[in-house]
């Protein structure tokens, strides 16, 4: 089953995404720990996705389309890559920023993850299995 959700890019709407995700994962069977991935990983993507890859514009949309089957959830989050994404996460090591950690945090909270450009913009794009292999 799949269950697209279109926003404006305005803060406050990954909530939306958010409760979407953590409804679905919960209908599922994903445990209570593992929902609050997912609820962390939709929401760091949708904001990175609204602040940077459109900009903040209200007027331009961010897609959330969840993928549900019988091995787990995948979540891709779409914008309109007014910015690119780039092309090398930052890693816990020497001078510590208080932003641009979320991609960072998203690669550790889901089991696969991968973003990238597309033609249409940017796609981050998460997977989650019912069966949690713990890294």
């Amino acid at each position: 089953m799949v269950t697209m959700i279109r926003f404006p890019s305005q803060l406050g709407y990954e909530k939306v995404a958010m409760a979407s995700a953590a409804a679905i994962a919960a209908r599922m069977g994903f445990p209570s720990e593992r929902i609050d991935d997912i609820k962390t990983a939709v929401a760091e993507a949708c904001i990175n996705a609204i602040e940077h890859g459109n900009d903040l514009d209200t007027l331009t949309p961010v897609t959330v389309e969840l993928t549900e089957n019988c091995t787990g959830l995948e979540i891709n989050v779409s914008d309109s890559g007014r910015r690119e994404m780039p092309s090398l996460l930052p890693c816990p090591a020497g001078e510590l920023k208080p932003r641009g950690w979320g991609m960072f945090l998203i690669q550790k909270l889901v089991d696969e993850f991968d973003f990238g450009t597309t033609p249409q913009g940017n796609k981050v794009r998460m997977r989650l299995n019912l069966v949690h292999n713990q890294q």
